[in-house]
C-alpha cells in the first residue's frame, strides 16, 4: 500500500488475468507468531501485540491527503466474538492541534521478522472512498509513531521496502472484487510500478484468506492459496530488494486522498479479520539434499533454461548457478523439477554452468557441483526502433524485436525509450481478433512476452500498449512472418545521391543507366527481406510491394547505399 506517493494508471481496456503466475518457492511451515483473535463479547485489541499508530506526519496530514484521524478509541479497533474489527467512520476529532471529519484505527505488530509466510483471513469493506490495507514496513522505518521508530528506526521510505499484501479501493479502473498487492522500493523511487492482482468473489460480503510468501529470492502473493502475483527481480540489490531485514504487520482504513472522494452519506465501515498468522521454518535440519540432476532445457539466442531437480526434507530445495563472472540463484520445492532460464545471453555462444544445490540451512549435496555446457542460437527474427504511434505519442520512440523460438514460438520485446513516464506497464495487443495480454517486465523499461503455438510461415501483427501514470501510448502494428530471420546485419552504409528515381511514388523504380547494380534488397520497416535481386537492371517491378514505406539497400560497385522508398 503507497503511503507516501501513488500512480494512478490509466487503463483503456481491463486485464485482471495476471500471466506473472509463479508457485511458492519455500514453504514455511512453523508457526512462529499469530493473533487469532479469541476472546467473547468485545474487548480491546490485545496489548502486547499491537501498537496503536496515531502520531500525525510532519504537516497535519496522513500520507496521500488521507481524510482521517488514527486513534486508539475502542470504538475504531476492537475485538468481538472472536474477531478483530477494524471500524472507519465519519467522526468529527480534533486531535493534536488538527480537525479531522473521519476516524479510523492504524495497528503496528509488535513482532517483526525476515522471511516467512503470512496468512490474514479477512472480510474487506467496499465502501467508496475507503482503503483496507494488509500490509508490512520496514522494521527500520523513520516513521512517526510507529511502534519500532524510536529504536530501530534509521532508514526512510522506501529504502526501508514495503510490501503490500492486501488492499482495496485505490483501483478505479479495475472491476468490482478487484484487490491488488505491490512492492515498493527505492528502484521505482516509491512508485506502484511492482504490482499484481486478482478477483477475490463476492469481496465485502466474505472471508478471504490472503497471503504473502516471503522467500530469499522472492515474494509470492496468493489468494484463498492460489497465487497470482510473483515479484522476483533479476538483479537484486538495496534498490530493488530491500527485503533482506525485518518487517512488521500493519492493518488499517485509510479514507479519501487516492481512495477518491467520499460520499457524503458514508456513515461507517469495517474490516473484520478473524485470524494473523505468521509462518518460519525453525527447526533444525542436518539432512542434505538428495538426488541431485542438472539438465539443458530449452535453448534461445539470448537465453537457456537449466532444468533442476533434487530431494530434500525440509521440504525446499536452493539451486546456485555460476557462469563466466555471473551467479544467480533460486529455490525450487523438493522432488519438482525446477525452470531456471539463464537470459540476457550472447547469441552463438557457448556457456558452461556450475549447478549446486543445498537447503536453506546450507546442507549441500553430495554430488555437487554439476557442469552443464550449451550454446545459444543464432537470432531468428526480426528487430528496429520506431517513434510510431496509433494512440498517443512517444518523445524518443521504443525498440521493438520479434524472434522465433524452436519452430512455433515467438518472443515478442519491446523496450520504452521514454524517460519521463512512470508507473509503467504493458499489453501486447493482437491486431485481429483484438485482444490484449499483459507482458513481463524483464528489467527497467523492457517488457517482453512469448506467442505460443504460431503456424511457421505464418503472418502475425501486433502492437504494444504502454499504460504509465496518466496517459498511455500505443506502438503501430508490427507485421512478422513467423521463422523468419531478417536482421539486416549491413556494414557502413553511404549515400551520395548517385542514385535516381523515376517516381518513389510509382510502382516502377529507374537508376540511373551508368550505374551497375550488384544488389538489391528491399525491407519493410520492421526489417523483414521484401526482395534480394542480383545484378539488377535499370528498371526493377515492384508491383508486389504494397503500400507503405520501405528501406532499400543497394549494392553498386565498391559502395553500399541506403534509400528509402514511398510507395502510396
Amino acid at each position: 500500500m503507497l503511503k507516501y506517493t501513488f500512480s494512478k494508471i490509466s487503463f483503456a481496456f481491463f486485464l485482471f488475468l495476471n500471466f506473472s503466475y509463479a508457485q511458492v518457492d519455500v514453504v514455511y511451515s512453523d508457526l512462529v507468531w499469530s493473533d487469532e483473535f479469541d476472546s467473547n463479547g468485545i474487548t480491546p485489541i490485545n496489548a502486547t501485540k499491537w501498537h496503536h499508530q496515531t502520531q500525525i506526519p510532519a504537516g497535519g496530514n496522513w500520507y496521500n491527503n488521507e481524510q482521517q484521524h488514527y486513534t486508539n478509541f475502542l470504538s475504531n479497533s476492537f475485538v468481538e466474538n472472536g474477531v478483530l474489527k477494524i471500524v472507519a467512520k465519519r467522526e468529527v476529532l480534533n486531535n493534536q492541534g488538527v480537525t479531522k471529519q473521519f476516524t479510523s484505527a492504524r495497528l503496528n505488530s509488535k513482532f517483526a521478522f525476515t522471511y516467512g509466510r503470512v496468512d490474514i483471513r479477512a472480510k474487506v469493506p467496499t465502501n467508496q472512498g475507503t482503503w483496507p490495507a494488509l500490509w508490512l514496513l520496514g522494521k527500520n522505518i523513520t516513521e512517526p509513531g510507529g511502534f519500532f521508530a524510536a529504536t530501530h528506526g534509521t532508514t526512510p521510505w522506501p529504502a526501508c521496502g514495503e510490501i503490500d499484501i492486501m488492499e482495496h479501493g485505490i483501483t478505479p479502473s479495475q472491476p468490482a472484487g478487484y484487490v491488488q498487492s505491490a512492492l515498493h522500493t527505492p528502484s521505482s523511487s516509491g512508485a506502484t510500478i511492482n504490482h499484481g492482482g486478482t478477483i477475490a468473489n463476492n469481496l465485502g460480503n466474505s472471508f478471504h484468506v490472503y497471503s504473502m510468501n516471503w522467500s530469499p529470492f522472492q515474494i509470492t502473493f496468493l489468494l484463498d492459496g492460489v497465487p497470482f502475483y510473483t515479484y522476483n527481480p533479476s538483479v537484486k540489490n538495496a534498490s530493488t530488494w530491500p527485503f533482506t531485514a525485518d518487517q512488521y504487520l500493519l492493518l488499517n482504513i485509510a479514507m479519501g486522498g487516492v481512495a477518491g472522494n467520499i460520499p457524503s452519506n458514508f456513515n461507517q465501515a469495517t474490516m473484520e479479520i478473524d485470524y494473523v498468522r505468521v509462518y518460519q521454518n525453525v527447526q533444525v535440519d542436518t539432512q542434505i539434499p538428495t538426488n541431485f540432476t542438472a539438465t539443458i532445457g530449452a535453448v534461445t539466442s539470448s537465453s537457456i533454461e537449466l532444468l533442476l531437480n533434487s530431494n530434500d526434507n525440509s521440504g525446499s530445495v536452493v539451486y546456485g548457478v555460476t557462469y563466466g563472472s555471473n551467479s544467480t540463484s533460486a529455490a525450487g520445492t523438493s522432488g519438482v523439477q525446477k525452470s531456471l532460464v539463464i537470459s540476457g545471453l550472447n547469441p552463438t555462444t557457448n556457456y558452461s554452468f556450475s549447478v549446486s544445490a543445498s537447503d536453506l540451512a546450507g546442507n549441500n549435496a553430495a554430488n555437487n557441483s554439476i557442469t552443464l555446457n550449451a550454446t545459444t542460437l543464432g537470432v531468428i527474427g526480426c528487430n528496429g526502433t520506431s517513434s510510431a504511434a496509433q494512440q498517443g505519442s512517444f518523445n524518443t520512440g521504443y525498440n521493438y524485436a520479434f524472434e522465433t523460438i524452436g519452430t512455433t514460438n515467438v518472443k515478442v520485446t519491446f523496450e520504452l525509450l521514454d524517460t519521463d513516464k512512470i508507473g509503467l506497464v504493458a499489453y501486447l495487443w493482437r491486431q485481429s481478433p483484438f485482444s490484449e495480454v499483459q507482458m513481463t517486465n524483464v528489467s527497467g523499461r523492457t517488457f517482453s512476452y512469448t506467442l505460443t503455438g504460431q503456424t511457421p510461415g505464418s503472418t502475425i501483427s501486433y502492437a504494444v500498449k504502454f499504460a504509465y501514470a496518466n496517459g498511455m501510448s500505443v506502438t503501430q502494428y508490427f507485421q512478422y512472418v513467423v521463422g523468419n530471420n531478417c536482421n539486416l546485419g549491413l556494414n557502413e552504409i553511404t549515400n551520395n545521391n548517385k542514385i535516381k528515381f523515376k517516381n518513389p511514388a510509382h510502382l516502377n523504380l529507374e537508376f540511373d543507366q551508368n550505374i551497375k547494380i550488384n544488389n538489391l534488397k528491399i525491407y519493410s520497416l520492421l526489417g523483414q527481406k521484401m526482395m534480394d535481386v542480383d545484378n539488377c537492371s535499370t528498371l526493377v517491378d515492384i508491383s508486389n510491394l504494397t503500400k507503405g514505406v520501405y528501406l532499400m539497400i543497394i549494392s553498386v560497385e565498391d559502395q553500399i547505399y541506403k534509400e528509402k522508398l514511398v510507395i502510396d
